[in-house]
């Protein structure tokens, strides 16, 4: 997929710098399927990132050139906890 990793790069390194970011997880199973979750601080900082320039047009090129189809959910963590043993 021309230019896909180049986009994906740059959305991540973008993202990552974006005001109220806090972390991202993401995993790729071998069919190509991937799910990413990014965390934001507040509502604010996810309406001020899906309207950013450069995202906006990495989301027209995804439908485009790249996607078949895709899946955004936004969701807010109430609470959350780990155990490592």
């Amino acid at each position: 997929m021309e230019g896909y990793d180049e986009m994906a790069a740059r959305m991540v390194e973008l993202g990552t710098k974006w005001p109220g970011y806090l972390g991202r997880e993401s995993v790729a199973r071998a069919d190509g399927h991937e799910l990413t979750v990014i965390y934001y601080a507040d509502a604010e900082s996810i309406a001020s990132w899906k309207a950013d320039v450069e995202h906006l047009e990495a989301q027209r090129l995804g439908r485009e050139r790249w996607y078949e189809y895709y899946d955004v959910q936004i969701a807010r963590v109430e609470r959350a906890y780990s155990f490592k043993g």
